[in-house]
């Protein structure tokens, strides 16, 4: 059995407002994704990563990520889709010689913070039940609202924030994206396409410290991260 990191940093970061994607800002003197790839290039339960860029951006995620910080597990750079769940599947499809009991774990390319350590356990949940989610319980009170009007408080206790990693055999994975495709569902992640198919999928409590840097206010946290650890 193999496991392989999807890696999709294929997002164009409107939000962030910067001049360069999110994924190529530097903290600590290196790219974002160059921390987050460093996550899975030292963990000795990932085999190989698949990182997935923007078309016109492979190039410079090449030369200037994988080949500047000798990231040696990364297999290939293919082009991400039009939304996020495109890019995952096209990752899934870089992967043809994948038993369907080969792990597949999908992390946010922007996401530098998230504690390896976890890394076995979800692998290990993913074997076990079938699929995993990263995350963490929600601390505050949450309100649905429709128009403006409260409509309901859900009980807080059975809330959590999903995060990734998100990991899977690659038979459950590849059914669940290629159901989405065919039936035109959009899901808001990876899990939420496995849950369509009537599997269970497990939770791995993570970090509140595993953001994902998508707005100015997320870097500036980040800076206040590395102030108390070095990466």
């Amino acid at each position: 059995m193999s496991t392989t990191a999807l890696i999709p940093a294929a997002g164009m970061g409107r939000r962030m407002g910067a001049s360069i994607n999110k994924q190529y800002l530097e903290l600590a003197g290196r790219p974002i994704l160059a921390h987050t790839l460093a996550l899975f290039e030292n963990s000795p339960d990932i085999d190989r990563i698949i990182v997935i860029s923007p078309q016109g951006e492979i190039p410079f995620c090449r030369e200037q990520v994988v080949s500047r910080y000798g990231f040696r597990k990364v297999h290939d750079i293919v082009a991400g889709g039009a939304e996020r769940q495109d890019s995952v599947r096209n990752g899934l499809a870089a992967l043809p010689d994948q038993s369907g009991d080969d792990i597949v774990l999908i992390h946010d390319g922007v996401r530098p913070f998230m504690p390896a350590a976890l890394l076995p356990e979800v692998i290990a949940t993913a074997q076990q039940v079938g699929g995993c989610v990263v995350g963490v319980p929600v601390k505050d009170t949450v309100k649905e609202v429709s128009d403006h009007r409260v409509i309901g408080t859900p009980v807080r206790e059975r809330l959590w924030l999903a995060q990734t990693p998100q990991a899977f055999p690659f038979s459950v994975i590849r059914r669940a994206h290629d159901r989405a495709l065919g039936e035109n569902f959009r899901g808001t992640d990876d899990a939420s396409l496995v849950e369509r198919l009537g599997l269970p999928v497990a939770m791995v409590q993570g970090s509140y410290r595993n953001i994902k840097i998508t707005t100015p206010e997320d870097l500036t946290l980040a800076y206040a991260f590395l102030g108390e650890q070095t990466l």
